[in-house]
């Protein structure tokens, strides 16, 4: 399905310029050039980034964001165009929630590069959005799952801060909520935190707000996340991730139960529950300076290891039957169930993506199933297991070579657990092209 973009932008020539631009690339798009005109564009829905200028004659970029972000609760991704594009301009954008700004005059590769940046993060954001609610999950009758629901059991009601370990795709944050639902925080809110996300601009006013004037920009007094979840759970998903400035910041916060938002000169005391996941080894983050050591004691009071699929393979038929029944709902289809020999096929695969590559695969086999049952003519084409994985020699030569990239950066990203950012630094590239030649080798996003 091609993504929905929505140009705001009171120059109608030069709307009509990225416009066009945008469907030659691939893109959906719908131009609006006033304020009130992109409001209802927006409450319309569809849409996976907006782009907008900084000016418009009934309004401004800021403005928008804030309406997004406060009125329609939504994380869309937003990018500001702007001629003033001075860093102050640039960095109070981003403050407020903008996920990136462009120059104008507009350079199409820089374009290309950001709106493809926007929408894997839109991806990465819903990392575990395959998850349902507790009521609904598959609990799983393995050993390795019935340890974990009885260590959740054994933490949920104290007020431990708990440290949630796994590969990505594990349901890390199905796990968080669990504990939530099962703790005396219960029936406060549950607010989970982007750590990779948050810039150390960005950080003091996403977790503990500003006054309204604090900044250019800052048109309104915000809450912070702290000050949301007073009373409830504050989830930092990725705390591996979080900038080596913010953690000052947030020990701080963690300590004392206490925040002070940008351009007050008063803490304001917050009672919340702290849950952190990664996927990161923050041993080895801290040896190499990456992480604070006494923001880890702090958040791994009690840690809690999710297992990787293959760990849990007793699980196995359970958890297909499930997102079969989900896919059904879903795409409104009527698939049953799948054939002994394409089960036993989906079990002899790696699955480094764990429950959420499996969730994708059989979403796929659901929409191609002709038959009451999904048949091995129903499933895409898998690399077969591969049992001499090319490694490199070392941890200190991962540079790609060309007639082994896909194996290497395999390697790298099981090496990292899933991380791509450390997965990246291993193999000596940025993210961006990390992504591309993950989308080029058909590698699980």
């Amino acid at each position: 399905m091609k993504s929905k973009i929505l140009v705001v932008e009171d120059d109608a020539s030069f709307g009509m310029m990225i416009l066009t631009w945008l469907k030659k690339n691939g893109y959906e798009a719908v131009l609006a050039t006033r304020f009130e005109q992109a409001k209802i564009e927006i409450t319309g829905g569809g849409f996976n980034l907006i782009l907008t200028d900084l000016r418009l004659p009934d309004g401004d970029g800021i403005l928008l964001m804030t309406w997004v972000r406060e009125k329609m609760k939504s994380k869309m991704p937003i990018i500001v165009m702007t001629g003033y594009a001075e860093v102050q301009t640039a960095v109070s954008a981003m403050k407020l929630g903008a996920f990136d700004y462009l120059k104008k005059p507009i350079n199409p590769s820089v374009l290309e590069e950001k709106i493809a940046a926007a929408l894997v993060s839109t991806e990465e954001e819903s990392d575990e959005s395959f998850l349902p609610t507790s009521k609904q999950w598959v609990t799983g009758s393995s050993p390795a799952m019935q340890r974990l629901y009885k260590h959740v059991e054994l933490v949920a009601p104290t007020k431990f801060s708990v440290l949630i370990l796994g590969e990505s795709g594990t349901g890390k944050e199905y796990i968080a909520r669990m504990i939530h639902d099962l703790s005396q925080y219960k029936d406060g809110p549950f607010v989970p935190v982007d750590c990779g996300s948050l810039s150390k601009e960005l950080a003091p006013s996403e977790l503990f707000g500003h006054l309204k004037g604090s900044f250019t920009s800052a048109i309104a007094d915000k809450k912070g996340v702290f000050e949301q979840a007073k009373g409830g759970t504050v989830f930092l998903d990725e705390v591996g991730n979080l900038p080596y400035e913010v953690q000052m910041q947030l020990l701080r916060a963690l300590q004392e139960q206490k925040v002070r938002p940008v351009g007050s000169a008063t803490d304001i005391h917050v009672d919340v529950r702290i849950l952190a996941a990664t996927n990161e080894n923050l041993q080895q983050a801290i040896e190499e300076g990456r992480f604070r050591q006494d923001l880890f004691h702090r958040i791994n009071e009690f840690a809690i290891d999710v297992p990787p699929l293959r760990e849990r393979l007793e699980d196995f038929d359970e958890l297909t039957a499930f997102f079969i029944r989900q896919a059904n709902e879903e795409l409104g289809k009527n698939v049953k169930g799948i054939t002994n020999d394409t089960l036993q096929r989906l079990k002899e695969q790696r699955w480094n993506g764990n429950l959420r590559e499996l969730r994708n695969v059989v979403r796929r086999c659901v929409l191609f199933a002709e038959s009451e049952n999904i048949e091995m003519d129903d499933l895409p084409v898998f690399s077969a297991p591969n049992k001499k994985t090319v490694m490199v020699a070392d941890d200190d030569d991962w540079a790609l070579r060309p007639e082994h990239e896909k194996q290497q950066i395999e390697a790298a990203l099981q090496k990292a657990r899933g991380n791509k950012t450390v997965a990246a630094r291993l193999l000596q590239i940025d993210r961006k092209t990390l992504y591309n030649k993950m989308h080029l080798y058909g590698i699980e996003l």
